[in-house]
């Protein structure tokens, strides 16, 4: 499959446009309870499960990476662990349906094989028809992150990855489509190809949440992330629409920054300038509730404009 190459960009270049562009409208905090002194961020956006609404979130102390992945569900405004919930030894929880199925996946983290005291990463995916029903069906190659999944206008689904190394450099994003969750493969997630042009290769991103769009492109809300000269790491939540069936991508947007979201604090000092997008309810009246986490250390919801509205006119 051929893919156009779009104009690439920096996060400077990114960040200054979007100076210039409509701004979000109101942030607010989310508050969660029930999981002792630990930080819960990096969640997903709400989804529907046995007739309510759930978050998944990323749950661990400020000074461990030992994460755990809980179900939670808002009670009197505070959202608390869902009882009898599965709770995941995972980071980044992230959800989707396709053909029927509720898919979760996360980051599980293990010993590297080759460098001693480091972790490797790689991606695990169970589906069900709920929560209390999901198995385990695939689990992704080593050392790779943000893999998502979406099924597309005409039954297959489309699979976004992010090589790193030889491939990837320090992360970019592919695109693949296979027919269904069962020929979902390793060897079809490695041999994806890359979207050509979007990110330097200093830099790096991913996707985070795919929508299919009302005209059959794909929304894709993901980040994009840099070092300054200090080291300090950078994360832009973005968004670009995708042609599923010619590979074309438009630019990537930034739709925030981490000043648009309420002070709070970070993991560590490097990670104070960091959102990673989590998920968007899109709404009738043209704006969207983003979900974030943001600085390592919280969740936070952002209401802004519908950044794929403008997508579905297309084609």
């Amino acid at each position: 499959m051929q893919t156009r190459t779009p104009t690439m960009k920096t996060c400077q270049t990114l960040l200054e446009e979007f100076q210039r562009a409509p701004q979000p409208l109101k942030a607010e905090k989310l508050v969660f309870a029930g999981v002792g002194e630990r930080d819960v961020y990096n969640i997903s956006a709400p989804f529907e499960d046995d007739g309510e609404w759930v978050i998944a979130g990323r749950v661990e102390e400020r000074d461990s990476e030992q994460s755990e992945v809980y179900f939670f569900v808002e009670r009197e405004g505070t959202w608390v662990p869902r009882e009898g919930a599965p709770v995941f030894a995972l980071q980044d929880p992230f959800i989707s349906r396709v053909h029927g199925h509720l898919v979760f996946g996360g980051v599980e983290t293990f010993p590297h094989p080759v460098l001693h005291g480091k972790l490797y990463w790689r991606t695990v995916f169970y589906r069900g028809e709920t929560i209390n029903q999901l198995m385990h069906f695939l689990t992704g190659p080593d050392g790779m992150k943000d893999i998502r999944l979406v099924e597309l206008r005409d039954g297959s689904v489309g699979v976004f990855t992010r090589p790193q190394g030889k491939k990837g450099g320090r992360g970019k994003i592919g695109f693949t489509r296979v027919g269904s969750l069962d020929e979902l493969t390793v060897e079809a997630i490695e041999n994806a190809p890359l979207i050509d042009g979007q990110f330097a290769d200093e830099e790096w991103g991913g996707a985070n949440e795919v929508h299919l769009l009302g005209n059959g492109f794909v929304g894709v809300l993901g980040h994009i992330a840099c070092f300054d000269q200090e080291r300090n790491r950078h994360y832009y939540p973005m968004v670009f629409s995708f042609n599923p069936d010619t590979g074309e991508a438009s630019e990537m947007e930034l739709i925030a920054a981490r000043s648009h979201f309420l002070d709070g604090p970070a993991k560590r000092p490097d990670l104070a300038d960091v959102v990673f997008s989590g998920g968007l309810i899109r709404k009738e009246d043209g704006t969207a509730d983003f979900y974030a986490g943001t600085s390592d250390a919280e969740a936070q919801k952002l209401t802004i404009v519908d950044p794929f509205s403008k997508y579905e006119r297309q084609g």
